[in-house]
């Protein structure tokens, strides 16, 4: 595998072909992925909502925008990226109980340390709900790069999705009595063959201009 060539050959598809779909054994490796994504302090503050049929669409679109919609339309499947809110205790025990039964402790205090380092990095960016949701959703723009990288590396194609009304979709999917709230949009599938954004060349800064050797 040579990741340089994955990066620069994936690209943000503007045109799906919607006769083909993802095969099941991808979109579970794919869910693997989002699954496995790193975490600040493993607080894994999330939820995904799979769309794949055609009611679904129809019941999220009108939370996206109109620019947006072949996008969700057309893809084989579309994911909601939702953070939780607010972040509780029962989550935080949630957490620290899988944990334990993944066998991350051994003996002595280690549970109970991480049980304290977790509350302390909630507590520090949590001075208020607005801090505390930016903090979360960059926990999920981590999982977005796992999620686009991965997908080019088994050639399913993606669009980010932030062109989209959070609260007419927190409203739809009846996320605030979930404690949940939307914070992106992602499209996976196929591009389709019109789809001029597959031939346009990558255009990025020079490296010279982005690192500095310290």
């Amino acid at each position: 595998m040579n990741i340089v060539n994955i990066s620069r050959q994936r690209y943000t598809t503007k045109y799906y072909d919607k006769t083909r779909k993802i095969a099941a054994e991808q979109l579970a490796q794919l869910f693997e992925v989002i699954r496995n994504s790193p975490s600040s302090v493993n607080l894994q503050p999330w939820h995904f909502f799979v769309v794949d049929n055609d009611a679904a669409r129809a019941r999220i679109m009108p939370a996206i925008m109109e620019l947006n919609h072949p996008r969700v339309a057309d893809s084989s499947h579309t994911l909601i990226f939702c953070a939780k809110t607010p972040l509780d205790e029962q989550h935080l025990q949630t957490v620290l109980a899988q944990e334990e039964k993944d066998g991350r402790f051994g003996e002595g205090e280690i549970k109970e340390m991480m049980d304290k380092g977790r509350h302390f990095f909630v507590n520090k960016n949590s001075t208020t709900s607005q801090s505390q949701l930016e903090w979360e959703s960059k926990q999920l723009y981590i999982v977005l790069g796992q999620l686009l990288f991965a997908a080019a590396a088994i050639g399913i194609d993606s669009t980010a999705i932030e062109g989209f009304d959070d609260g007419k979709m927190d409203d739809i999917l009846e996320l605030k009595q979930q404690g949940l709230k939307s914070i992106l949009v992602v499209s996976l599938g196929y591009r389709a063959a019109n789809d001029s954004n597959a031939s346009r060349p990558k255009s990025r800064l020079p490296k010279e201009q982005i690192f500095t050797r310290i």
